[in-house]
């Protein structure tokens, strides 16, 4: 993993570089982070008691299925979620190899997963943030599997219905970030991915929720399945411009990743890890030079003569 400092003019210039694998990964203890020192070998050859060039851990990265009627009866082999005598559907393939992909990003690889747009038991009130595993006090899943497994038993124990609001898993997610940038060290950084058919009905207060998590330590993926019109996906992605809430107010940088699925279905893994993290690590440097945050392990902030 390279780690640059961003320039506008496009010479950015590398702070560090670290190298690790599965197994290191898995090493982390719950509730500790994965750790690595990013290593730039010109300081090190340089300076004496050069140790690192500073160290940033993820620790979260929470999941939100879409529950919502637009994906077709569950019963019926023309919905999204319908899953197939092999076992399988759109939505399970989503998590399963976009999961895979960021799931070595979190260094317990303990997600909280949630959908939307369903009426749950038991009194059948439409929610927009239920915990997969109807457990509100600990709706973790253990990896992707669990995800997976607590997609597989959800189902067929809720109803789908609507509307699609994406708003109040941003909000809840938005939440803990909040919460996590008062430490003002470079220590914590939240991944939402958010995998829908694509048909979403609160553009105005979904495109405010994200302006207002723009200024905290959050990336948005939305991975969308099945063929449906992605155009306001595309919009929320703001690649063509700062996104713009109804008020107003610009987001202050990008923090959202738009992804159709059916476009790396039958691609190599590598080209969907490329696309879903195409822009993520730059979100991450982008917002803790932002607010000139530094690694908690570090010394002292970062001087000119360090990011050269």
């Amino acid at each position: 993993v390279e780690c640059y400092d961003y320039d506008n003019d496009g010479s950015h210039d590398l702070i560090g570089i670290f190298e690790t694998n599965m197994t290191r990964l898995q090493e982390a203890k719950h509730g500790a982070p994965a750790e690595f020192d990013c290593v730039n070998s010109k300081k090190k050859q340089k300076k004496k008691n050069y140790k690192n060039s500073g160290v940033i851990s993820v620790k979260l990265c929470q999941v939100g299925v879409d529950f919502t009627g637009s994906n077709g009866d569950p019963r019926s082999p023309d919905s999204l979620h319908y899953i197939s005598p092999q076992g399988v559907n759109e939505y399970l393939s989503a998590i399963w190899s976009v999961g895979q992909v960021v799931q070595d990003y979190d260094s317990d690889k303990m997600f909280p997963a949630f959908g939307f747009g369903a009426q749950i038991p038991p009194s059948w009130q439409v929610s927009h943030e239920f915990p997969l595993n109807f457990n509100p006090s600990n709706p973790f899943c253990a990896g992707i599997e669990g995800v997976v497994e607590a997609y597989r038993q959800c189902l067929p124990q809720v109803k789908l219905y609507g509307p699609t609001n994406f708003s109040p898993i941003i909000n809840h997610v938005a939440r803990f970030a909040a919460q996590a940038a008062q430490q003002k060290t470079a220590s914590q950084y939240f991944v939402l991915l958010i995998i829908t058919d694509g048909v979403i009905t609160d553009l105005d207060q979904t495109s405010s929720a994200i302006v207002n998590a723009s200024q905290l330590p959050m990336s948005i993926i939305i991975i969308g399945v099945g063929g449906a019109d992605f155009s306001a996906m595309e919009f929320l992605d703001g690649d063509d411009g700062r996104l713009r809430a109804p008020t107003g107010e610009t987001a202050v940088r990008d923090i959202v990743q738009f992804v159709p699925y059916r476009q790396f279905q039958n691609s190599p893994k590598e080209a969907l890890a490329q696309c879903v993290l195409a822009e993520v690590p730059g979100q991450v440097v982008t917002y803790f030079n932002m607010f000139k945050l530094s690694p908690p392990n570090s010394s002292a902030p970062p001087s000119q003569d360090q990011s050269n």
